[in-house]
C-alpha cells in the first residue's frame, strides 16, 4: 500500500482568512503533455479566464513550498506542490454580526447569525463564519469541527489547533454531542408530538433540495413543541437530531406537514433571491450544544443567545 505524501505547510500566509491554493501536479506527468508547471495550470484551471494563470507567473503569483517563485519555464516536475491566492470573488458583505460564545486554547464556539456560511465553498469565501473568526480572532489555524447550513443560525464548535481538529470531528461522527434546535413553523393541532422521525434521506450533488427514499433510516430526529400561539397559528418547536444528514430538520419538518417558516426548498424551490436580500431568513435556529472534551475532560454546555424573528417579533417578519 502506497503511503500518502503529506504536504508541506503553506508558504504563503492567508488572506482575509482565507488560505491559499494549493496544487499538487499529477504523479502521471500527463503522459508527457506538460513540459512546465504553467503549462498544466493554465490546462487545469480553465475557469480563471484567459490569461490569468499567465499573469500569475509573470507577478510571481505562484510559489514552491520553499516560498519562492516558480518560473513561467520551470519544467514540470510529478508530485511537485505549487501554491497561490485565487481573485475572490465579490461579495455582498452578510451584515450581522457574529458572537464568540467560548473561547479556550483548544476550542472556539461562535454562534453564526442567518445567511453566513460556515466555511469556504462557491462563491462564499472570505463571507465565511471561518474565514472571519480566523482574520478577528488572529488564528490562522482556526478550523471548524463541523458545519451549520449558510440559512441556519447558532452555535458552531472550531478548532484552535489543526492537529487536535480530529478528536473534537470525532465527537460528530460518533454521536457523542447533545445537540438542540429551534424551528418556528405552522402549528398543526392534529399533529401527535412528540414523535420521533425516522427516515432515509438523500441528497444528490447537485440539487438543491434532499429527498426521502425508501431503505433503511439514516436520519432521526425528536420532534417536541415547546410553545404555541393561537393569535398567529405559530408554534415554537423542539428538535433534536440524533443524527446529522444535510438539511435533515426542514426534510422531517417537511414531511410532518410543518415546514420551517422562511425555507426556500421545501415544500418546493423557490425563485433564487437576489445576493443582498437577507429579508425573511430561515426560523431554524442551533439553541444548544452539549460535549464532554475529549482533551481536557471538561463537560461543556453553551446555549445560543439568538432569538428567531418569526416568533419573537412576528410583525416585522410578516412585514419583512
Amino acid at each position: 500500500m502506497r503511503r500518502r505524501t503529506q504536504p508541506p505547510p503553506a508558504p504563503l500566509p492567508q488572506r482575509r482568512g482565507v488560505d491559499p491554493v494549493r496544487v499538487r501536479l499529477p504523479l502521471d506527468g500527463g503522459d508527457g503533455a506538460w513540459a512546465t508547471v504553467r503549462e498544466h495550470l493554465v490546462a487545469r484551471l480553465t475557469g480563471a479566464g484567459p490569461g490569468t494563470v499567465e499573469a500569475m507567473f509573470h507577478a510571481g503569483a505562484v510559489v514552491g513550498a520553499d516560498g519562492l517563485a516558480v518560473a513561467p519555464d520551470a519544467p514540470y516536475r510529478p508530485g511537485m506542490f505549487v501554491w497561490f491566492h485565487r481573485e475572490l470573488p465579490p461579495e455582498v458583505p452578510v451584515p450581522f454580526p457574529v458572537e464568540v460564545v467560548y473561547r479556550d486554547e483548544h476550542i472556539v464556539v461562535a454562534d453564526k447569525p442567518h445567511f453566513l456560511a460556515t466555511t469556504p465553498r462557491g462563491s462564499h469565501v472570505s463571507e465565511t463564519l471561518l474565514a472571519r473568526l480566523r482574520h478577528d480572532l488572529g488564528l490562522p489555524g482556526l478550523g471548524a469541527a463541523h458545519r451549520l447550513d449558510r440559512l441556519t443560525a447558532g452555535l458552531v464548535l472550531f478548532t484552535v489547533r489543526p492537529e487536535e481538529r480530529g478528536a473534537y470531528q470525532g465527537l460528530f461522527r460518533d454521536r457523542r454531542v447533545h445537540k438542540e434546535y429551534e424551528a418556528v413553523a405552522r402549528h398543526d393541532p392534529e399533529l401527535e408530538l412528540p414523535r420521533t422521525v425516522r427516515s432515509r434521506i438523500l441528497k444528490e450533488r447537485g440539487v438543491l433540495a434532499a429527498r426521502e427514499v425508501a431503505g433503511e433510516p439514516n436520519a432521526v430526529t425528536r420532534v417536541e413543541i415547546a410553545e404555541h400561539r393561537e393569535r398567529d397559528g405559530l408554534a415554537r418547536y423542539r428538535l433534536l437530531p440524533a443524527t446529522g444528514q444535510t438539511h435533515q430538520l426542514r426534510v422531517h419538518l417537511n414531511t410532518l406537514g410543518v415546514p420551517i417558516l422562511g425555507d426556500p426548498l421545501y415544500p418546493e424551490v423557490a425563485p433564487a433571491t437576489e445576493p443582498g436580500d437577507f429579508r425573511r431568513p430561515l426560523q431554524l435556529l442551533a439553541r444548544g450544544l452539549e460535549f464532554t472534551d475529549p482533551l481536557t475532560g471538561a463537560r461543556h454546555s453553551f446555549a445560543s443567545g439568538r432569538t428567531l424573528q418569526a416568533w419573537a417579533s412576528p410583525e416585522e417578519w410578516a412585514g419583512a
